[in-house]
């Protein structure tokens, strides 16, 4: 449906008037024309139209019904604002020509004010004539106040000079008030003169309170009377303060007093004072137990008397258990500071660590039963804090190390005088040969142990890191003690006369030390040795077998020197003599423990073994015949066997001896072709990769049948086939030294050509 020109043209004003009436009705129209395409989109619908009409025609009724009551309700509302607005309007016109009326009847009578003003100053100045009038009684009876209240104070009636005294002050406080609201500061000066006494009042008052506050402990107990007086003036007073400082317009000279903070310091100096602040005479060992003991004692006599008599004349606030507490801890504290800035001896430093960390949280002190549940140990924090511990103990295992230097040098002296005795060395229930020096060293250090433990773990692992490095230093002075013996051992082998037996008791005793090390560690499931502690034990141990090897060495010297000989070679009692002597060393060697015994066993066979051999190579025999090689070989063979026999019967298994070698070396001389020597020379060089060139020369020297062309076969293999000593391998060739070969050419021993 269009609209026709006329319409158009009738709402075209109104539609630039109202552009968004025009756009409603635009939508309006589409959605019009939308529904209406939907429900008349088939002619058959058509029929409805008359109904759908009606209907609308209706609604339409009912909008415009609605819109017009609106409107008139609107219109109703917006009559009576307007007749409000008009009356109001009314009001305030009346109102503002009142108060001009009042304005211009104020300006008429200012004049009689000015006569009012001057009533109103007369009447002031009446009132304060008469407040002055009232209290003149009590300025005149002041000085007598005063004399009455010093009598008071002279009787100790403190509460009732008290009372006075606060009469008086409360007098004077009221005339500087009404001076200082005046501004009259310059009339201040005449009444704090004419009240000069209060002050004396005060001082003496103060001095009487204080005085009992220090023998509080003593009174509480005795005549507590004295002590609630006290601090029930202390109390008036500090009341008096906070409402003078709550007020906060004028303060009087001398406020505020601050009692009760005094009262806390007086009591704090008293405890401090009596048996703090003392010189300490005599801080060391017993003088510094019986000092630590009377505190402990007075201590918790002096808290028991605070707990169950002071609190009960004292309001709660005071806390006073929790002060008194409080301040004996932190003068234990200071006092202990000042004891260990002492030089201290060992006994004096574990004394007051075992006394601040024990002793002081114990049941017998602070946590003592009668003490319990008011105080609280736990919250009172160490005596001494974790530096001061720390240097503290630091300081102790110091004083420990030098008494265990001293003590160890003095056992050392003495071992090392028992090592000249002219009796054999003690023995245990086994016949070991032993001393009392790892029993004395092992106790020492194990006592200082078990005694810091008794004080803190930390210690506790110093002490048993000193133990340890003192007694590695203790060993390297034992085994340069030991290496002086065998010095002068040497120069008279009679002295000491029982030089092996004294060695064999140095190998006990070093064996006992390394079984009982594991035993001094704090922690029972760590048991490891140190490494550098272990060594210094096998140091000890191979310096004192050394020793015994050099002695059986002696021994056996004169013996090898007639090695190899053509008397040898023949047939003799040599090496039943050396058997004879190893024998006898064997026996000496069973007074060891089963450890060391082996290990020398081991070592004498090796130096026998290394002996022989060195014996046969550096001077050397040269077989002249294959019966003679026969013959070396056969004598060769009977040595071996019986010291390989020997050595046997002793308890050392074949696999550790190193007597083999004189086997090996033996076929190497008895081998029939020399063409096979090379093939046997790289077997023996495998078996023993410590044999030299000049070794296997001198070999092939001795069979004497051995060509150039050969010999040099042979060392152009040991070339070909360098060896590498294999891990453990005992070395027994490395250390013989054979003789330098002459040089070619050369026409005599003199010089070459």
């Amino acid at each position: 449906m269009g609209m026709s020109a006329e319409d158009e043209r009738a709402a075209s004003p109104r539609d630039e008037e109202w552009p968004e009436a025009e756009k409603a009705e635009k939508l309006a129209r589409g959605a019009a024309l939308k529904w209406a395409s939907g429900v008349f989109y088939r002619p058959e619908k058509l029929e409805g139209l008359g109904h759908y009409r009606r209907r609308e025609t209706q609604r339409n009724s009912s909008i415009q019904s609605r819109l017009k009551s609106t409107v008139q309700s609107y219109l109703e509302g917006v009559s009576a604002g307007l007749e409000q607005l008009r009356s109001a309007a009314q009001e305030v016109q009346s109102v503002c020509q009142d108060l001009g009326a009042a304005r211009w009847a104020l300006l008429d009578s200012a004049d009689h004010f000015q006569g009012l003003q001057q009533m109103r100053e007369l009447m002031e100045e009446h009132v304060q004539l008469a407040s002055v009038v009232q209290v003149l009684p009590q300025i005149f009876s002041v000085h007598e106040v005063f004399s009455h209240t010093l009598q008071l104070l002279h009787g100790q009636h403190l509460l009732e000079a008290h009372a006075e005294l606060m009469m008086v002050e409360q007098l004077r406080d009221d005339i500087l008030s009404q001076l200082h609201l005046r501004g009259l500061s310059s009339a201040q000066a005449t009444v704090l003169s004419y009240f000069g006494g209060l002050q004396e009042l005060n001082e003496s008052l103060a001095k009487q309170l204080w005085d009992i506050v220090g023998s509080s402990l003593r009174l509480v107990r005795e005549d507590p009377v004295l002590f609630v007086t006290a601090v029930r003036i202390i109390e008036r007073e500090e009341k008096i303060d906070d409402a003078l400082l709550l007020e906060a317009t004028f303060l009087p000279p001398g406020r505020p007093k601050g009692w009760r903070q005094k009262f806390y310091q007086v009591l704090q100096d008293t405890i401090t004072g009596a048996r703090f602040r003392a010189p300490c005479m005599d801080a060391e060992g017993p003088g510094l137990a019986r000092h630590l003991a009377a505190l402990q004692k007075d201590i918790v006599s002096e808290l028991c008397v605070v707990k169950d008599l002071m609190v009960q004349c004292v309001p709660a606030h005071y806390n006073i258990l929790s002060v008194c507490t409080a301040t004996y801890h932190q003068a234990l504290t200071s006092h202990l500071q000042e004891m260990l800035r002492e030089d201290l001896d060992k006994q004096g430093l574990f004394l007051l660590l075992e006394w601040a960390l024990r002793v002081y949280p114990s049941p017998e002190m602070m946590g003592h039963p009668d003490l319990l549940p008011e105080v609280d140990v736990s919250a009172l924090g160490p005596l001494m804090s974790p530096e001061l511990m720390d240097q503290t103990e630091r300081r102790y295992v110091v004083k420990v190390k030098a008494s265990v230097f001293e003590w160890m040098q003095r056992t050392l002296e003495v071992e090392f005088k028992e090592w000249f005795r002219e009796e054999e060395p003690e023995t245990d229930h086994q016949g070991f040969f032993q001393s009392a020096l790892p029993a004395i060293v092992m106790q020492m250090l194990n006592e200082n142990i078990q005694v810091a433990s008794l004080i803190t773990d930390s210690l506790q692992q110093k002490i048993y890191n000193m133990a340890l490095e003192e007694l590695e230093a203790f060993l390297g002075r034992l085994r340069e003690a030991l290496v002086q013996c065998g010095k002068e051992h040497q120069q008279d082998r009679a002295v000491p006369k029982y030089y092996v037996s004294y060695l064999l008791a140095v190998l006990n005793n070093n064996l006992a030390l390394s079984n009982s090390v594991s035993s001094l560690h704090p922690d029972t499931a760590c048991r490891e040795v140190p490494a550098s502690l272990q060594a210094a034990l096998d140091r000890m141990q191979k310096k004192a077998t050394q020793l015994l090897l050099e002695e059986l060495l002696l021994d056996l010297q004169p013996l090898c020197l007639q090695l190899p000989s053509r008397k040898w070679l023949s047939g003799s009692q040599l090496v039943g003599s050396m058997c004879e002597v190893i024998d006898k060393y064997a026996k000496d060697f069973s007074r060891v423990r089963k450890p060391v015994f082996t290990l020398l066993l081991a070592e004498s066979e090796l130096l026998v073994a290394s002996q022989y051999l060195r014996a046969l190579l550096q001077r050397k025999m040269v077989c002249k015949s294959r019966e003679e090689r026969g013959q070396l070989g056969h004598r060769l063979l009977q040595d071996a066997t019986q010291l390989r026999e020997l050595f046997c019967g002793l308890g050392l298994d074949r696999s550790q001896q190193s007597l083999e070698a004189i086997f090996a070396l033996r076929e190497l001389i008895c081998l029939r072709d020399p063409a096979l020597l090379s093939l046997e020379v790289l077997g023996f060089i495998t078996k023993y990769p410590d044999v030299s060139d000049d070794h296997v020369s001198t070999l092939l020297d001795i069979r004497g049948d051995v060509s150039k062309e050969v010999r040099h076969v042979v060392l152009e293999m040991m070339a070909q086939h360098p060896q590498v000593l294999p891990e453990g391998y005992r070395p027994i060739f490395s250390t013989i030294l054979v003789p330098v070969p002459e040089l070619p050419f050369c026409l005599r021993k003199g010089k070459c050509a």
